[in-house]
């Protein structure tokens, strides 16, 4: 029964896909989530990182834009921000405050598989577009809501940006140096968490829905990101109380672990557990440390990590950090480089690995921009169209909805598109 089910839904999922289809679509970034329409309701950070996932597997995505924009929240179309978060998409412009425009993006939203947004909450209610009201004619939509705070609750209502959530969310209360005050992290990691869990979900309620053939609303937040994000951070506070403060460099329970000062710049080093320590003692020909009382346990080495670092640091500003990286890796101590941005990729192992990779932009030419981190054996991922023009695709994904050029004419006319 179940096995007959599955083939079931299968086959509807694979008819909604084939009804779907939207004009002709660029060409395929992977075929893992190449049978999936989905449309692309968002701006900013958060909600196009989540995107993005699903356009650089495949994904058909249609970038819903207003007609009047020419750049997003955040930089121009020709700027490094935009260009890395909106390949593999196509675009078509539409005013969803018209009639017009409301009648096609309700035929797109009644073929899509998945639709995105990171409105305030309440927008996409006084539009009409929000899940409930879309489901009532797709019951298989995964509709994908990001805000700042959640759907709901008493701070439901609040703009949501990256840093205001990494504050509250507690990170910038563990970043930095001891003493120096809050420090945010030199990324946008609440918008960016909140993006891919956001896909995550996604791709959960797609792989649901081939069982039980109806969608769903998935919800995330920068908020519940950030606080996802704290890990064993915040489980020592929920099962032990233990309120972590700044430690800068150092780890907090992995010790020594942290940045040491080389003859010509800086290295990280890392000695987690007991056996790594005796490697690392025997590496630096302090045996004496493995005797001694204030290094030769865990808890030592925590109450008297000042001194144990100032006794590293001594020792490892008399070589080079290449020499230094060369010879811990060589006795089993993890340990690496601390590169600005050009080192990191321009490093062999970086480059081998691929993650610049080559894209012909419309506002560009010839550049690169970051790839996925994830590699598949039988589908894997590429950048095969740059970010599209501003309604570059609307002639096409029209057309494909039965509306003549005449009225594809009078909708540039009257700014529907």
């Amino acid at each position: 029964m179940t096995d007959n089910v599955n083939a079931a839904n299968e086959s509807n999922n694979e008819d909604r896909h084939n009804a779907g289809q939207a004009g002709t679509r660029t060409p395929q970034a992977s075929k893992a989530l190449s049978r999936y329409l989905v449309l692309d309701l968002t701006r900013v950070r958060s909600g196009p990182t989540c995107v993005r996932q699903l356009a650089d597997w495949g994904a058909d995505v249609i970038k819903i834009e207003a007609p009047a924009d020419a750049s997003e929240m955040g930089g121009p179309r020709a700027g490094p921000d935009f260009q890395n978060l909106h390949r593999n998409k196509r675009s078509l412009t539409l005013n969803l405050k018209s009639d017009d425009g409301m009648r096609i993006f309700r035929q797109l939203a009644d073929k899509a598989d998945v639709i995105v947004e990171n409105f305030r909450p309440d927008v996409k209610n006084r539009l009409g577009i929000d899940y409930d009201t879309l489901a009532k004619t797709n019951e298989g939509l995964v509709y994908a809501s990001i805000s700042g705070f959640g759907q709901d609750g008493p701070l439901s209502k609040r703009p949501g940006f990256d840093q205001i959530a990494q504050g509250m969310g507690g990170l910038m209360s563990i970043t930095g140096a001891p003493g120096e005050g809050p420090m945010r992290v030199g990324i946008p990691i609440a918008d960016l968490c909140a993006g891919l869990f956001a896909a995550q979900g996604v791709l959960i309620a797609l792989l649901e829905r081939a069982q039980s053939g109806k969608g769903q609303w998935v919800q995330t937040s920068l908020l519940q990101a950030q606080l996802f994000m704290l890990d064993f951070q915040a489980a020592r506070y929920l099962m032990d109380g233990d309120v972590a403060k700044q430690a800068g460099n150092n780890h907090p329970t992995s010790i020594p672990t942290g940045v040491f000062e080389t003859s010509d710049g800086y290295m990280n080093i890392a000695v987690v557990g007991e056996q790594i320590w005796q490697r690392f003692a025997k590496a630096f020909d302090r045996p004496d440390w493995l005797n001694n009382e204030d290094y030769n346990t865990g808890a030592g080495r925590s109450k008297n990590r000042g001194s144990l670092n100032d006794e590293i640091n001594a020792i490892t500003r008399t070589d080079s950090t290449e020499n230094w990286v060369a010879k811990l890796n060589e006795a089993g101590v993890p340990c690496g480089e601390i590169n600005d941005i050009g080192q990191a990729f321009e490093s062999p192992q970086v480059k081998h690995l691929g993650m610049a990779m080559p894209v012909n932009s419309n506002e560009r030419g010839q550049t690169e921009l970051v790839g996925q981190p994830i590699m598949m054996s039988r589908t894997p991922s590429a950048i095969t169209a740059p970010p599209p023009l501003a309604g570059g695709h609307c002639d096409d994904i029209l057309a494909s909805l039965g509306y003549s050029a005449e009225d594809v004419a009078r909708f540039r006319d009257e700014k529907t598109i």
